[in-house]
């Protein structure tokens, strides 16, 4: 029903852009979703160590390859990664859109291993990468390219005696996943980072010591229309769509991204694919 009802309602987004004309159907189909936008972002707090300062962290989300978005796409897209100089590479879920059908070869693998960063390349489930029965293809995949899996587990980055703690909860349609083990650590961490494909857990993450969560999976809706907004976003991230909220009481820093590529079916429409660089900066 789920799958359905996105169809059903970005169907009904897709006849008012050709209402617009053939020219606007051609733009959303053929254009925008290759107008990849970087989107930078300052994550501000007063709890981000000294040594951490200014450090850069890359996301990446939701290329959903084999669906309207290529090999050839991802290698242009590591090179603008790479240009960017991020301490930190982070992978948010949906490599492949469809890993049972997917023509698996070395060319993934290839391309994402041409990615640097000095403080590690780190990547969570997303719902696509277990559904297909791609739980693991896609960790293979990763393996190779010299990605770290967070699977309810987290890494501990030291500078100087002061740490951050980059946590990964599994995916919460098709995985299993445990907040409470996602960050048991023996560590002391001064700032916590979590990534999860899907942003509506941060309802329950807020009431955890997580400063971040960074999130994918809405695409941001895919299709926005004019004073109406998204037509249709996923399970799970119906309430928190796009751009950064703050949750709680603490609060909660929560960003989410639109992704790069597309599913279901093959248009963006004022809703344009994007990288993010985040950077810490320490304030008073």
């Amino acid at each position: 029903m789920k799958r359905r009802t996105f169809i059903k309602r970005l169907l009904a987004g897709i006849v008012s852009i050709f209402g617009l004309g053939g020219g606007t159907y051609y733009y959303a189909r053929e254009m925008e979703p290759k107008m990849l936008e970087v989107h930078r972002i300052a994550i501000e707090s007063s709890k981000i160590p000294n040594n951490f300062d200014s450090l850069k962290i890359l996301q990446f989300s939701d290329t959903h390859i084999g669906f309207h978005y290529t090999v050839e796409q991802l290698q242009k897209l590591v090179q603008k990664i790479n240009a960017l100089n991020p301490d930190i590479i982070t992978f948010t879920g949906d490599l492949v859109d469809n890993p049972q059908t997917y023509k698996w070869n070395n060319d993934i693998p290839n391309i994402l291993n041409q990615l640097s960063a000095r403080h590690g390349k780190f990547w969570v489930y997303g719902n696509h990468d277990h559904g297909g029965y791609g739980t693991d293809i896609v960790k293979q995949t990763f393996d190779q390219a010299d990605f770290q899996l967070l699977l309810n587990n987290n890494h501990i980055i030291e500078r100087n005696g002061e740490k951050i703690m980059i946590a990964g909860l599994d995916d919460l349609i098709f995985g299993k996943p445990d907040l409470d083990k996602t960050l048991q650590t023996s560590s002391n961490p001064d700032f916590t980072i979590l990534l999860a494909h899907e942003p509506d857990i941060a309802d329950r993450v807020k009431d955890y010591p997580v400063d971040v969560q960074i999130s994918g999976h809405s695409h941001g809706g895919q299709v926005q229309l004019p004073f109406f907004g998204y037509i249709y976003t996923p399970y799970l991230a119906e309430k928190y769509v796009e751009g950064s909220y703050q949750i709680g009481v603490k609060p909660l820093q929560l960003f989410v991204s639109r992704g790069i590529g597309t599913t279901r079916l093959p248009y963006r429409f004022f809703c344009k694919p994007e990288i993010t660089l985040y950077e810490l900066r320490k304030v008073e």
